[in-house]
């Protein structure tokens, strides 16, 4: 093994469309300079305009991700919202440029299959799973879409439309009023845990770095942790990851430490381009075949998540607090992580992510991290490392 240094780079959701080489500029400085460099592909792409998928959606706006990232996740609640042939078009268009993936595929088989990435003489080994749903995402025995964990819902929706919906199989489809508690109280099926275990345990002994990634946590939500996504990356750990990475929430998560391993609660959006989800969008959207990008759904959202997003943000219409964001940095060397790391990312009103320091943005992104990550209960704290924000184990209870 090579005992050079190494950089790892793990951004969290990103999604393209017009103009996706404008959007990614404010990051690919720090992609550039980093060895290994990976991300969560939030939505999926097919070949040719259909009455699903508009130009923005077709893989041609994918183009700049080549030479910026080695390897991307695919285990989103969105990677299915184009059927069999978004599944297929994404997957192919990934394997044509020779950026590995892991966590979706074209079979429950080829998803659950470790993604790749060799560098420096270093293994990097990369599993990825949907912890939140919806259940037509996930990929089955003839069936694409993602890698899983099972579970089962802890509350039911509210509202009006709450008695046509079944707990367990609610996916999303038809956006009703929903119980603050929605997302905590899940119940994971013991036997998808293990299973994932399992596959961890094997991927430890195929290379030098076990990275887990996991789509979950309450969306729209600042702060919050659950107890279950506590646990499932503490089970990763116990079988062999060295780092466990997540988004889905679009809001910045706390991390905490587990016997030595860094777990990233939710790294937030890396670079999200989504102007359909915007109440004042005057062009025409994608049809997706989950209706998440319908006019109605627009309407809903603002119901169901209690904010609206700002006009002043057209092309990123998450929550406030969605703004102050980060990429997780890991340095790696003699094949094993030696330190972790924070890059703290302000997105501009003109939906672009940029890198900032402490100098010019980074405090305020460190200030909420700090708030964030006390308010969720979880064991660390953190310090400035030059442009960086370090996580360190409060091993006196700080």
């Amino acid at each position: 093994m090579d005992s050079d240094k190494l950089t790892l780079i793990f951004g969290g959701d990103t999604s393209v469309g017009d103009d996706s080489a404008a959007y990614l500029e404010g990051v690919a400085p720090l992609l550039a300079a980093a060895d290994v460099r990976m991300a969560q592909l939030e939505t999926p792409y097919v070949n040719e305009v259909s009455e699903y998928a508009s130009e923005s959606r077709t893989v041609k706006v994918l183009e700049p991700l080549v030479g910026l990232f080695d390897l991307m996740t695919l285990s989103g609640n969105h990677f299915y919202d184009l059927g069999e042939l978004g599944v297929k078009n994404t997957i192919d268009w990934l394997d044509s440029k020779r950026i590995s993936h892991a966590g979706g595929g074209k079979n429950l088989q080829l998803a659950r299959m470790p993604g790749f990435v060799e560098k420096g003489g270093i293994r990097f080994g990369v599993l990825a799973y949907n912890a939140v749903g919806p259940k037509s995402s996930f990929a089955g025995e003839n069936k694409g879409g993602d890698a899983y964990v099972n579970f089962t819902r802890g509350h039911i929706p509210v509202g009006e439309d709450t008695a046509r919906h079944e707990c367990d199989n609610y996916d999303f489809k038809k956006p009703v009023h929903l119980d603050a508690d929605f997302d905590r109280d899940n119940f994971a099926d013991p036997s998808s845990l293990l299973s994932m275990a399992e596959d961890i345990a094997a991927l430890r002994r195929r290379c030098d770095v076990v990275i887990v990634y996991y789509h979950k946590g309450m969306v729209h939500r600042p702060a919050e942790v659950a107890p279950l996504e506590r646990l499932m990356c503490h089970i990763a750990v116990d079988a062999g990851a060295d780092v466990v990475f997540s988004t889905h929430s679009h809001l910045l998560r706390g991390c905490e430490i587990y016997k030595g391993r860094a777990i990233y609660h939710g790294l937030n959006n890396f670079v999200m381009w989504v102007p359909s989800l915007s109440p004042n969008y005057k062009g025409k959207r994608d049809k997706d075949m989950d209706s998440s990008n319908n006019e109605e759904w627009v309407k809903k959202r603002v119901e169901r998540f209690g904010f609206i997003p700002d006009p002043d943000y057209p092309t990123y219409p998450f929550h406030p607090d969605s703004v102050y964001t980060a990429a997780a940095k890991c340095i790696i060397e003699s094949g094993r992580i030696t330190e972790n790391l924070l890059v703290p990312i302000l997105v501009g009103k003109d939906g672009v992510s940029r890198v900032v320091g402490p100098e010019n943005g980074g405090q305020a992104v460190f200030d909420y991290l700090a708030s964030i990550t006390q308010q969720a209960g979880l064991n660390v704290h953190y310090e400035w490392a030059g442009e960086d924000i370090r996580i360190v184990e409060n091993k006196t209870g700080r």
